[in-house]
């Protein structure tokens, strides 16, 4: 058996002290976590932000009641088990990993704490044989089930239909500034610019191998040049467009993603196959793009495709001319 497993305490092995200790740290926990949910949206989504802080109050007030109660029959000492030492105990992730989710993500990671603590305290409550310990457990389950309803009324009275709204837009406006914006930006640079050196290479050598050597350096080159100018453009803070990071990572695999597709069939050996294939691709690629700018920002279909089917073709005209001068 693995350490990691074998080091874990077994739930049928704890006693009603235990799991008594056990609820008071989760309690605590989930506190921690909506608050966590709370300052992370506090800017961006100030509402959801007091729906999260007010939750993390009842989370406050049922470690309140746990520990009362847990004076009254073991004393002062309240022993240190968490979630990580019970075997088969349902688990949090860990805030960094949910920090950067969606807002609709952030509420429907807080309904499954809620289903998965109320599914804690029922089994805990049959465990028990303390007629006031059984009790408060089970009033405890029946409070974390009705806490999915709460969290519905709290967003009711915190989020009326206007604030939800405008917390939407604001939401999809982060997504596009973030991520749309600079990955729509490489995948332009990486289609459009990779073109005449791809071609050009193509016509000069008539190598299928050479050409993609050269539109497989040409592409990763253009992904790390554009990853890195995204993400040291700005860090965010004052322009609203998000973590430098996650920008930077968008554009660049956008980038590479875009020279690589016309860069693919010149693995095919034959060479007038492998530049039917790749023109094709060129094709989809630059009215895929027009279809983007259209559909995420609001340009018209017409103008975006002059823009980048235009330019992309006197890209690739021109790679052609220089390979075949």
């Amino acid at each position: 058996m693995m350490p990691a497993l074998s080091s874990r305490i077994p739930f049928s092995s704890l006693g009603e002290k235990e799991i008594l200790a056990l609820a008071i740290a989760a309690e605590e926990e989930d506190g921690r976590i909506y608050r966590t949910y709370a300052e992370r949206l506090a800017t961006d989504y100030p509402r959801s932000a007091a729906m999260f802080d007010a939750m993390a109050q009842e989370e406050d007030e049922h470690r309140r009641r746990l520990i009362e109660h847990f004076r009254a029959r073991f004393g002062e000492t309240i022993p240190l088990i968490r979630r990580a030492d019970v075997a088969g105990f349902y688990r949090r992730r860990p805030v960094w990993l949910v920090a950067n989710l969606s807002l609709e993500r952030i509420r429907g990671e807080a309904a499954s704490m809620e289903s998965e603590a109320r599914n804690f305290y029922e089994k805990a409550a049959s465990r028990t044989s303390d007629a006031a310990t059984r009790k408060l457990l089970g009033d405890l389950a029946v409070a974390e089930g009705e806490h999915l309803a709460t969290a519905d009324r709290l967003e009711a009275e915190l989020l009326p239909q206007g604030a939800r709204e405008e917390e939407a837009a604001a939401e999809h406006r982060r997504f596009l500034l973030t991520y749309v914006q600079p990955g729509l930006a490489g995948l332009m640079d990486g289609s459009v610019s990779t073109l005449a050196p791809i071609f050009a290479a193509a016509f000069a050598t008539h190598d299928t191998w050479q050409t993609f050597l050269v539109g497989l350096a040409a592409a990763i080159g253009a992904g790390i040049s554009m990853g890195f100018t995204e993400a040291a453009s700005d860090d965010g803070a004052l322009t609203g467009r998000g973590s430098p990071l996650k920008r930077g990572i968008a554009s660049g695999v956008m980038t590479a993603a875009g020279g690589l597709g016309h860069a693919l069939p010149y693995l095919v050996p034959h060479f007038w196959t492998a530049t039917s294939i790749a023109i094709v691709i060129v094709f989809i690629e630059l009215w895929t793009i027009a279809w983007i700018q259209k559909r995420y920002m609001d340009t018209s279909f017409w103008r975006a495709a002059l823009q980048v089917v235009l330019g992309g073709s006197l890209v690739f005209a021109a790679g052609i001319l220089i390979g075949s001068a």
